[in-house]
């Protein structure tokens, strides 16, 4: 995989900046002046109730939703000002959606010829690396659930992102499959990527992360650091 052209943030930087960051929508104050810093090479756990905003929190930063106040900054680019959209993200947030009568490998190289960052050849190795066999004809139509979680963890993670957004990651995974994709999360970690996760499963957020926040009522506060 072809390593994107990105700022060098080195070891233990801050790649993500919140300021002051609040969303609202209408009368509904979904987020509350939140603050965090996200360093390289870390990853980080949100643990929360459904509607906490952890979801809206992470689409803030992906770009997918305007903050109402406050600064989002990503490699140091202010998100809706000097880019709409960080560089060098992946991401999986909620279902990942793919074109269900096309096969896992086809979808994944239609995403790639919108950058063309990586090859044929990539791709194929990220779906050996995620469990899949590249090779398969079965449409995604046909995949079970875990199997789509495995192709949309390979989508998030074939261009060799700086910074993965990771909401729910091992939903619909076996046993197996959640300690596979734990083994991965854990090596992009030594290769300097930055990682924010949500998941209800304490032990992914045991075995993974080296700092832990609570969203409650989208107030955000420190567990673990």
């Amino acid at each position: 995989m072809v390593e994107q052209n990105v700022p060098d943030m080195g070891k233990n930087r801050i790649c993500v900046k919140l300021e002051h960051v609040t969303k609202r929508f209408g009368d509904d104050l979904v987020l509350k002046e939140v603050n965090l810093n996200l360093r390289t090479g870390k990853v980080y756990g949100i643990v929360g109730n459904n509607g906490s905003g952890k979801t809206v929190l992470m689409k803030c930063i992906c770009g997918f939703l305007p903050v109402t106040t406050g600064c989002v900054r990503v490699f140091g680019k202010r998100i809706g000002k000097d880019v709409d959209f960080p560089e060098s993200l992946g991401v999986i947030i909620e279902t990942p959606g793919f074109l269900t009568h096309l096969t896992g490998s086809r979808n994944l190289e239609i995403l790639a010829d919108l950058n063309h960052r990586i090859t044929k050849a990539d791709i194929r190795f990220v779906l050996k690396k995620v469990g899949l066999d590249p090779d398969m004809k079965k449409p995604v139509a046909k995949y079970s659930l875990g199997m789509r979680q495995r192709l949309g963890i390979a989508q998030a993670i074939m261009e060799d992102p700086g910074l993965l957004i990771l909401d729910e990651p091992f939903n619909g995974l076996d046993k197996n499959g959640v300690g596979e994709i734990r083994r991965i999360l854990l090596e992009l970690k030594g290769l300097g990527k930055t990682i924010l996760l949500a998941s209800h499963n304490e032990e992914d957020i045991r075995i993974l992360c080296d700092e832990v926040f609570e969203m409650d009522a989208g107030v955000l506060t420190p567990l673990k650091s």
